[in-house]
């Protein structure tokens, strides 16, 4: 619950901070910044999204090689 409620109170700040103050008669008018920190601020996440995804495929093939070798092994021991 105490989740909730804080999600809830930071995404009306977020709103708040972007409303300008001279349309609407409130908000703080950061519009433009965040606007600045997200164009700034995406590639640099992009790559790190990128590397990660990279390093979660090569062990999902290491995972899946892993399996196959331990598949023929238990169908050598059956046999």
């Amino acid at each position: 619950m105490v989740a909730l409620i804080t999600g809830l109170v930071l995404l009306f700040f977020t709103v708040f901070a972007a409303l300008p103050p001279e349309t609407v008669g409130f908000g703080l008018g950061w519009g433009e910044f965040i606007l600045l920190f997200l164009r700034g601020g995406l590639p640099i996440l992009t790559a790190f999204v990128g590397l990660i995804a990279v390093f979660v495929g090569v062990a999902d093939l290491r995972d899946k090689k892993e399996a196959e070798k331990e598949e023929e092994e238990a169908k050598k021991s059956q046999s």
